[in-house]
């Protein structure tokens, strides 16, 4: 359960510029919003193949008759 923490983490990271963004209108923070969410994308798009390597790795594990 690593990883959804790292995830907790980084909106953790990312919600005082959110809140300026949506709350107040600071367009510098609308500028690290969509970094921020570039950054989430990354995040989960490593997770998705870290994912789909750990289901092929265990397709290769199972043996059949």
């Amino acid at each position: 359960m690593n990883r959804i923490q790292e995830l907790r983490e980084m909106l953790d990271t990312f919600e005082k510029d959110f809140v300026k963004f949506y709350d107040k209108g600071n367009k510098s923070a609308g500028t690290r919003v969509r970094k921020a969410m570039n950054e989430l994308k990354r995040k989960a798009q490593e997770i998705r193949k870290e994912v789909q390597e750990i289901k092929a790795q265990a397709k290769e594990t199972v043996v059949t008759p």
